[in-house]
């Protein structure tokens, strides 16, 4: 079953439609069952809305990857850090 936390690392390509049919069911499910999570990609998908609205430029995708690394260097961090013992 899907976690919130794998949820939160898929978000963007579920709501870019480039998850497989796979992952995109087990996210749905996931989001049957999770307002949290609802609550989460309903506020991305606003976000992701009002930066295309608003944007006049064009996406630099060479810094869109480096911030999605970066958030996912982020993730795996805290992640580590919440499994060690003080």
């Amino acid at each position: 079953m899907l976690m919130c936390r794998d949820l939160a690392r898929i978000a963007s390509d579920y709501i870019d439609g480039e998850l497989g049919p796979m992952d995109t069911v087990s996210v749905k499910m996931h989001l049957l069952m999770c307002g949290h999570c609802r609550t989460f990609i309903g506020n991305l998908r606003h976000s992701v809305d009002l930066m295309k609205a608003h944007s006049s430029q064009h996406v630099d995708e060479e810094l869109v990857r480096r911030i999605d690394e970066r958030v996912t260097e982020s993730l795996n961090a805290r992640n580590s850090d919440n499994g060690k013992s003080y």
